[in-house]
């Protein structure tokens, strides 16, 4: 199951990116994933919490955002969406140059986490 690499690998980037930042708490993880990805989201979602444990990311939020899959045609132009099993020729004209403009992603869109609080000195310790 490649869910589980990736699922860490969005960890390890979130955690690199938020305890320089004195983090404490990471609430939500927004991706976007193409159709065409070749990722379960029920199965990333699961991998997801277990690479969590014990990480500045336990018990964030799994958001995943579905991109679906779209194609441009070289010759007459036209765009379509491609659906699974993909179509890549060419509805308007029977092209097979099809040049696949979305559906691919895989990336972090947003991060919301939770700064540690900063200490502002009282008058005493002044």
């Amino acid at each position: 199951m490649h869910e589980m690499s990736i699922a860490l690998a969005v960890v390890e980037q979130v955690e690199s990116a938020a305890r320089p930042t004195g983090a404490t708490t990471v609430n939500s993880v927004r991706l976007q994933v193409g159709e065409l990805a070749g990722v379960v989201p029920d199965a990333l979602a699961f991998s997801f919490e277990l690479a969590c444990a014990g990480t500045v990311l336990e018990g964030a939020e799994l958001v995943t955002e579905p991109v679906p899959a779209r194609a441009r045609c070289g010759p007459c132009a036209d765009t379509w969406p491609v659906g699974m099993p993909p179509q890549l020729s060419c509805p308007g004209c029977g092209g097979a140059t099809a040049e696949l403009l979305t559906g691919r992603e895989l990336q972090i869109v947003s991060v919301c986490w939770n700064d540690a609080p900063v200490h502002v000195p009282m008058h005493k310790e002044r």
